[in-house]
């Protein structure tokens, strides 16, 4: 068998590339997914007491037009669009996303602790008292923060989302990722006792009214449903021929390749006669795991919040979503569009810095819902389901050596003929979004048939 157009992974990207091949009327390609269903880490499932899960809190939201009008004609009138409320558990109350601009919530104490750290890094900036870049992400969090925000929040909730030291990570992924602080917004706030809740690019979000975030892959991948193929993965990639050999033992010939896989198995497992430097080079990317679980509890009382960040150690988890608010048929038993259930999902990550251990989590997560007030101690008999997922590859960690490793790999990976793009595929999280990962994949159909060049993902 021989395709143009070769594409590993229907995820965002790699249903991205094949739908826009198909756009412009390239239409000899063939999608090849190594799981029994679609979506990579946008997928959804429904569980065996009907609750609806994604892979992770996703929230729908664009910096694309292209995006918004895929979205449109997937989706039409299948949409409820939201208002973020999210929220940080810190000091035994909660403070309103983004922490840094709300701490008046605070006790006083802390809230001074946190001001006279904000006001000393601002005018150790006045004074250029760090004349050099920062060597590292904690470096970055102490001087644009100060110690109290850093000791309180940043630093203890980064440990937990990437699971790794912010010692060990870059401060250049930053931009609209991390809301840096304005000392005079926030005094203002303390002030005049307001929240400060706009800031960030998903302040408005989308969510299907039906299916978890997955219906929008599900319903793309229906487009060219005769040429994806699930549950046989590219297993071996030969440059020279041009072949991949799949997990059923075909041999596919293309002419244009596309890998959405996490780059550093590209390298090291599938790519036939790959040179040492590229292994090398390999080691120079990390990433994080996360154990998602679902828990259902009969029993909706009125809580208007999307979502909740949890830096402390009360709660093995770093993120909670109130899944029913995102829509009511998350849940078996919608009433009038009002859930009777409530669908708490979260997020625990693992990596060799920090640990988890699965044959006792969903209990500790469990506890820590009630340790954070998420439900009250009588919820715990109230629960109706529980859904468990491993998720191995999470987040890409912009580590120190990551660049450096994205220089080397990238250009030869280009000299064989064959372009890694995504989440894992490129290793940015900058432009990891589902949108960003999308366009990714559009844009490299664009390159190849239009000759138009890249500018989401770009070395």
């Amino acid at each position: 068998m021989h395709v143009k157009y070769l594409i590993l992974g229907a995820g965002p990207t790699g249903l991205g590339a094949a739908n826009r091949l198909a756009e412009l009327g390239e239409n000899d390609f063939l999608v090849l997914e190594r799981n029994a269903y679609i979506g990579g880490l946008s997928a959804s499932f429904t569980d065996p007491a009907g609750y609806t899960w994604d892979v992770g809190g996703h929230v729908v939201f664009s910096h694309y037009p292209a995006f918004d009008r895929l979205l449109d004609e997937l989706l039409g009138n299948d949409v409820l669009r939201h208002q973020r409320e999210s929220w940080i558990r810190a000091a035994g109350t909660f403070v309103p996303y983004p922490f840094q601009n709300n701490i008046r919530r605070l006790p006083p104490d802390l809230v001074w602790e946190c001001v006279e750290g904000l006001l000393a890094a601002g005018r150790d900036a006045a004074a250029n008292v760090h004349p050099n870049p920062p060597a590292h992400f904690r470096e970055w969090i102490d001087r644009v923060f100060g110690p109290g925000i850093a000791r309180l929040f940043m630093v203890p909730y980064n440990f937990k989302v990437w699971a790794h030291p912010a010692e060990r990570m870059s401060h250049r992924w930053i931009g609209e990722r991390v809301s840096v602080v304005d000392a005079a917004r926030v005094i203002k706030n303390i002030i005049y006792g307001t929240d400060d809740v706009a800031w960030g690019p998903n302040n408005t979000f989308s969510f299907p009214l039906t299916g978890g975030t997955g219906e929008i892959y599900r319903r793309l991948a229906a487009r060219f449903a005769d040429r994806v193929r699930l549950g046989d993965p590219g297993r071996r990639i030969d440059p020279v021929a041009k072949t991949v050999v799949t997990g059923s033992g075909q041999v596919i010939g293309y002419d244009h390749l596309l890998s959405t896989g996490p780059l550093d198995i590209l390298v090291t497992e599938q790519l036939a006669g790959a040179a040492d430097a590229l292994h090398e080079a390999a080691k120079g990317l990390t990433h994080s795991g996360s154990h998602i679980h679902g828990l259902g509890f009969a029993g909706a009382p009125p809580d208007p919040r999307c979502w909740m960040y949890f830096p402390e150690n009360d709660c093995p988890f770093y993120r909670v979503t109130n899944f029913h608010n995102y829509s009511p048929l998350n849940t078996p038993d919608p009433d009038g569009m009002i859930p009777r259930s409530r669908a708490l999902m979260t997020e625990t990550s693992f990596s060799a810095h920090k640990p988890a251990d699965p044959a006792a989590l969903a209990e500790a997560t469990v506890a820590g819902l009630v340790a954070t007030t998420l439900i009250a101690p009588d919820d715990v008999a109230r629960r109706t389901t529980t859904w468990e997922m491993r998720v191995d590859y999470a987040y890409p960690v912009p580590c120190l050596t990551r660049d450096a490793a994205l220089a080397v790999l990238q250009p030869a990976l280009e000299r064989l003929g064959i372009q890694s793009r995504g989440r894992f595929g490129g290793w940015k999280y900058e432009v990891g979004n589902m949108d960003h990962s999308f366009m990714q994949g559009v844009q490299w159909a664009e390159r190849l048939v239009l000759d138009q060049p890249e500018t989401v993902y770009s070395l």
